[in-house]
């Protein structure tokens, strides 16, 4: 397990180490929006459905469109696990796209997870611990009808912590890491970084909503003229929550 993770670490230093001579880069303009619902079936058991819309060139362009639906279980007030299915279909956009064919490509994800929930004095922690098996559409060519399907595995990390403000704002902060793994990972274990800063209001306890600024930095699967690619992408994320 320590080797395994020192010999994350080196991979995911040494994506970043990349001097400017040897990437590739560029820099857009996104808008996020999410809206998550939680209706609760029983003291433990609550489904979940989450619909994310996200644009490029901030708001004229598709960037991906996500629906992802699962079953959580509350083992107790500060630990859930949940398992479910996500569809996203992601869009062709920027210079350098994310597929090598610029076609809007297929991905059907099951993934597992764990959150931890904690509080430092009065500010509430949480540690979510994603795992992903997807099966990624790729097109041979511009003319071809139905995608093969690539399966990879992907490992998400992400810490946040919630400031509260008053009994109904809250400011909030989020960091998450992305890290493919398997035979069919591309250019780097290194997958995503999203970072994000907001403000939050509770309306009741049913609903919240909270908007702000989100960076996204991704790492193409490919290379393009023997240089690694990197998006830098950022702008706005609004997410809306009703838990029932």
């Amino acid at each position: 397990m320590k080797r395994c993770f020192f010999v994350i670490i080196i991979s995911l230093i040494s994506g970043f180490s990349f001097s400017q001579s040897n990437r590739l880069s560029e820099h857009n303009s996104i808008a996020w929006f999410t809206t998550t619902v939680a209706p609760a079936i029983s003291k433990k058991i609550s489904l979940h459905g989450e619909y994310q819309w996200r644009r490029v060139n901030f708001l004229k362009h598709w960037q991906q469109s996500l629906l992802r639906v699962g079953v959580t279980y509350k083992v107790h007030s500060q630990v859930s696990l949940q398992v479910g299915y996500a569809w996203a279909p992601t869009f062709p956009y920027g210079t350098y796209t994310l597929s090598a064919v610029p076609k809007v490509f297929p991905e059907h994800r099951i993934y597992e997870q764990v959150v931890l929930n904690s509080t430092i004095g009065k500010t509430a922690l949480t540690n979510r611990f994603r795992l992903e098996q997807r099966w990624i559409g790729r097109f041979a060519s511009l003319d071809a009808a139905e995608p093969s399907f690539v399966f990879a595995h992907r490992f998400r990390y992400m810490p946040r912590f919630d400031f509260p403000l008053n009994e109904k704002w809250y400011a909030t902060v989020y960091d998450e890491i992305l890290i493919a793994f398997g035979k069919n990972v591309g250019e780097n274990v290194f997958d995503q970084n999203r970072i994000s800063a907001m403000i939050g209001y509770k309306a009741s306890k049913t609903f919240r909503i909270e908007g702000g600024f989100v960076n996204q930095t991704a790492q193409l699967g490919r290379e393009i003229e023997n240089k690694n690619v990197f998006q830098y992408n950022n702008g706005l994320i609004v997410n809306t929550y009703f838990n029932f």
